[in-house]
C-alpha cells in the first residue's frame, strides 16, 4: 500500500512537471478569432461586421444578440469549435454586436436603452446599408429575451428570428438559479454595488449552480496538463469566464424584478420604453431552439415561445445537450449550425 501511494506522488510530480513544460510551449491564448471589422461604435457597444473572402449568398444579412452576460466570444471560442464560422462558410453576411464592459458611468442603462436604444440603431444601421426593409436576428440566451422583446415592438423590421436558449416563461422551478431568483432583493443587491453589478458576482453564483463542477473542472485540467491541444481547449474556456463584463444595475434590476420574479413578458404586462410589449405582435419566422440538459435556462422556460408569438411560421428545436454545448460541442458544429442556416436559407427570399 505503502509503494503504491509512493508511485501515485511520483507519477503525479512526472506529470505536473510534463504540465509545467507544456504551459512554458503556450504564448497566448486565442478566443475569437474570426476576422471582423468594427463598423458602428456606440457608448460601450461596437457593432461588428465578419468579413467574407467572398460574397453572401444569403439575400439577408443576420445580426447576432448575444446575452449581457458573458461575452460573444463563445461563439468563436476556437477555429475548429465556431458557430460564427459555420455561418459565414455557409454563407451568411454576419453582423454583432459586442456590448462592451458597463462601468460606473454606464449605471442607469435601462432596458429601455438596449432595446429602444442600442439593439434598433444597430438594426437600422444594417438595415441602411443593405437598403432592405428587414433583417435577420440570431440571438443568444438573455439576448434572446432581448431580441423578442425588441421584435415584438418592431415587427416591421425583423424577417426571421432565431432564438437560442432563451428564457421567456420564469414561472419554472425546474432551474435553481429560477427558484433562488424570486426570493432575493435586487434593489438592494444593486444599491450594495453602487449601480454597477460585478462580472466575478455573477459567475461565483453561476459556479454555485453546480458545485461538483469545479472539482470535475480540476480533474479535466490535471488531465489536459501532457497534451497541448487539450490544455489549450480548457485556457479558451477559462480565459472567456474570466472576461465576463459587469452588468448595468437598472437594466439587471428590471430584468430579474419584471422577468424572474414577475414574469411580465409571458403575461403580457411587460412595459419598456413606456410600450406595451405583445408577444402577438411577434409574427415573423421563429426558430426556437432549447437544450434537453439545460441547467441554466430549462426548457420549461424555453418553449412556451412558440405558444405565446403570433408567428404562423413557427418551428422548436431541442438540442440534446447543455447550455454552453449547444456552440461549443462537436454536436452543434455538425448538427445544430447547418440546421439553423437551412432553416434560414428556406426563408430567404
Amino acid at each position: 500500500m505503502e509503494n503504491n501511494m509512493f508511485k501515485e506522488m511520483a507519477d503525479m510530480s512526472q506529470k505536473m512537471m510534463k504540465g509545467y513544460e507544456t504551459l512554458q510551449q503556450i504564448k497566448d491564448v486565442d478566443i475569437a478569432s474570426t476576422p471582423k471589422t468594427a463598423v458602428y461604435h456606440e457608448d460601450k457597444l461596437t457593432l461588428y461586421r465578419y468579413n467574407r473572402d467572398k460574397d453572401a449568398t444569403y439575400k439577408t444579412p443576420v445580426l447576432i444578440v448575444y446575452a449581457l452576460v458573458n461575452t460573444y466570444k463563445m461563439l468563436d471560442l476556437q477555429p475548429d469549435r465556431s458557430y460564427i464560422k459555420k455561418l459565414l462558410e455557409a454563407g451568411l453576411d454576419v453582423y454583432l454586436i459586442d456590448w462592451g464592459n458597463p462601468s460606473a458611468a454606464d449605471r442607469y442603462l435601462s432596458m429601455d436603452d438596449y432595446v429602444n436604444g442600442y439593439i434598433n440603431n444597430c438594426v437600422d444601421l444594417i438595415r441602411k446599408k443593405h437598403r432592405i426593409d428587414k433583417i435577420n436576428i440570431l440571438s443568444i440566451c438573455q439576448g434572446g429575451t432581448l431580441s423578442v422583446i425588441y421584435s415584438s415592438l418592431y415587427p416591421n423590421k425583423v424577417k426571421n428570428l432565431v432564438t437560442h436558449v432563451t428564457p421567456i416563461d420564469f414561472s419554472t422551478n425546474d432551474g435553481l438559479l429560477f427558484r433562488w431568483s424570486k426570493d432575493m432583493d435586487f434593489d438592494k443587491l444593486v444599491e450594495g454595488y453602487n449601480g454597477i453589478i460585478p462580472g466575478d458576482f455573477l459567475n461565483q453564483g453561476f459556479d454555485l449552480l453546480k458545485p461538483m463542477m469545479k472539482i470535475q473542472k480540476q480533474q479535466n485540467l490535471a488531465n489536459s496538463m501532457e497534451d497541448k491541444d487539450k490544455l489549450l481547449n480548457f485556457l479558451r474556456m477559462e480565459k472567456w469566464i474570466s472576461e465576463s463584463p459587469n452588468q448595468a444595475g437598472e437594466c439587471f434590476r428590471k430584468f430579474m424584478k419584471d422577468l424572474y420574479q414577475g414574469n411580465q413578458l409571458i403575461k403580457g404586462e411587460l412595459e419598456v420604453g413606456g410600450k406595451k410589449v405583445n408577444l402577438k405582435n411577434l409574427v415573423c419566422p421563429l426558430l426556437n431552439i432549447y437544450a434537453t440538459e439545460d441547467h441554466l435556462v430549462p426548457p420549461a422556460a424555453v418553449t412556451p415561445l412558440n405558444d405565446a408569438v403570433g408567428s404562423k411560421d413557427k418551428e422548436l428545436y431541442g438540442f440534446k445537450g447543455g447550455h454552453i454545448g449547444v456552440f461549443v460541442g462537436g454536436k452543434s458544429q455538425k448538427e445544430l449550425a447547418p440546421a439553423v442556416t437551412d432553416w434560414l436559407k428556406k426563408r430567404d427570399n
